[in-house]
């Protein structure tokens, strides 16, 4: 477990320093093109590809590392080359073939991603999507890289990919300011392709040579079939609620789609940065484990796992509700995004934030499923949260607009999380629920204290208004190392056994380099 701990500290550094470039093209773009048209056909478009592929190739990257261990314990080094160039062939004949269709039929699918786009924005929104669907290509291909790099212990080089991918779209949206519009989606496109690039030296260092080789009749092609389709509908299912929300949000008026954008990137830049470190690293350990019928040590990192983002997550969703306001401020206000803008985003994202362990704790727990070669649960519970999302949806946009919107996706997250610990529980009877709950309870009761020191300081350094970015930098800078301080030492005084654990390795770490000195 300290290997695991090490490889996710390192991880969770370099995905860090990704999604800052990644928050960086989003507070951009909303500065350089506003919350209008322009920025809503654009991240509608940008979405296109991104789902519909990314639920095909996440698919196929959960199913393909317990597949590749299958194939490798019976066929060996040989066996695992031709199963990698088989799925590498087949993808990109697939994405190839889809984005045909998408570019095709771009007007019919920019309806379904926005169904009130009409005229001159469904005009935009159609001509950027015939441009980036072609980006579906790249990743697919970008996602079986990952998860072969994953295999081989390379966690770094992938998360690293976000830099170039979101300097390029940089670049771009500058220029499209500059010069012509159609440069975003034309930036967006390389950088697609820079993802995959990206890893390809890396690969080949590691010893990946591609070869043209296609057999779908391949028995382990054909089992890694029945395993997709049911994680295929999940993942679909997850998508389908971002499809339908911002299809809702696109009859709320211009710039709808853009605010609930800003707060989604928002929330998912916090899973992103922490979540996916853990994810990353814990999942081919745990897939590794399960095909060596390993149950204990697999139990044991579950617990920690689930313990550690509940540890994570609390406190930054109390911090993120009580900081809404100059946290959007601070990322997004500036240019033409206005602070009428950061008000609704805000208030968006206050209703985001209340899923965020759920939404978290779901990535972990549907990979555990997938580890143990359990495709099924994820998927049923995922498409009850998907009707009960879609229902509320309904329901709540009516009373609370946008924000209906956000606050059925956390119900709906919180929903699907409950149902998995209800499924895990059946399935492997015990994995530390007592311990769970009460680094559940130990969490929260630190984190509602830390909220109240949190508002109270933002409060005293408010006094008197703050002007400027500088002095609101500075303002949310002291407020949340407050608030890191303040849980920090309430954790360790609740003897919360993650924490001890962490602690004692830094004390055993500083007493060999003190014996070496």
């Amino acid at each position: 477990m300290s290997k695991v701990a090490k490889a996710t500290i390192g991880l969770f550094i370099v995905t860090m320093i990704s999604k800052v470039f990644g928050f960086a093209r989003e507070t951009i773009l909303v500065s350089v093109h506003g919350a209008g048209m322009v920025t809503d056909a654009f991240i509608t478009s940008m979405n296109i590809p991104t789902v519909i592929f990314s639920t095909i190739g996440s698919a196929l990257a959960t199913t393909f590392i317990p597949m590749y261990y299958t194939v490798e314990k019976d066929l060996g080094k040989e066996g695992t080359d031709k199963f990698v160039n088989n799925i590498f062939n087949i993808i990109v004949i697939i994405s190839l073939l889809l984005s045909i269709i998408g570019y095709i039929f771009s007007d019919e699918l920019v309806k379904i991603f926005a169904m009130s786009y009409t005229g001159e924005k469904l005009k935009l929104a159609s001509e950027f999507t015939r441009i980036m669907i072609w980006g579906m290509v790249f990743i697919g291909l970008s996602n079986i890289m990952t998860c072969l790099m994953n295999i081989n212990s390379k966690f770094i080089v992938p998360s690293l990919t976000g830099i170039p991918f979101n300097i390029i779209i940089i670049l771009g949206i500058y220029l499209s300011a500059k010069y012509d519009v159609r440069l975003m989606p034309i930036f967006t496109l390389v950088g697609m392709a820079s993802q995959f690039l990206f890893q390809v030296p890396v690969s080949y260092k590691d010893g990946y040579r591609y070869k043209f080789y296609i057999n779908i009749k391949d028995k382990y092609i054909k089992k890694m079939l029945i395993l997709v389709i049911p994680v295929f509908i999940g993942v679909g299912v997850n998508q389908l609620n971002t499809v339908v929300d911002k299809t809702l949000a696109s009859t709320l008026g211009n710039g709808i789609i853009t605010i609930l954008n800003s707060a989604s990137i928002l929330n998912t830049f916090v899973i992103g940065v922490f979540i996916s470190s853990i994810q990353s690293v814990v999942y081919p350990l745990l897939s590794k484990l399960s095909s060596e019928g390993n149950g204990k040590a697999a139990t044991s990192i579950i617990r920690k796992s689930v313990n550690v983002v509940i540890i994570l997550m609390v406190p930054i969703t109390i911090g993120i509700i009580v900081l809404s306001v100059p946290i959007v401020q601070l990322a997004f206000e500036r240019g033409k995004f206005d602070h009428n803008a950061t008000l609704l985003t805000a208030s968006a994202l206050s209703y985001y934030a209340i899923g965020l362990t759920a939404s978290g704790l779901r990535n972990i727990l549907g990979n555990v499923f997938y580890s143990f070669g359990d495709t099924k649960t994820p998927m049923r519970n995922g498409m009850i949260a998907m009707f009960m999302n879609i229902c509320m949806n309904l329901i709540f946009i009516k009373f609370m607009g946008h924000c209906g919107l956000a606050f059925a996706t956390s119900i709906s997250a919180t929903i699907c999380i409950l149902l998995l610990f209800i499924s895990l529980k059946k399935k492997i009877k015990y994995f530390g629920q007592d311990k769970i709950l009460i680094t559940t309870i130990k969490s929260i009761i630190a984190s509602l204290i830390m909220g109240i020191v949190v508002y109270m300081v933002y409060k005293i350094l408010s006094i008197g208004g703050i002007y400027g970015t500088k002095k609101l930098m500075k303002v949310l800078f002291v407020t949340v190392v407050s608030g890191i301080g303040v849980y920090a030492i309430l954790i360790h005084l609740m003897k919360i056994d993650e924490v001890e654990m962490l602690l004692d390795s830094l004390k055993n770490k500083f007493k060999r380099i003190a014996l070496k000195k």
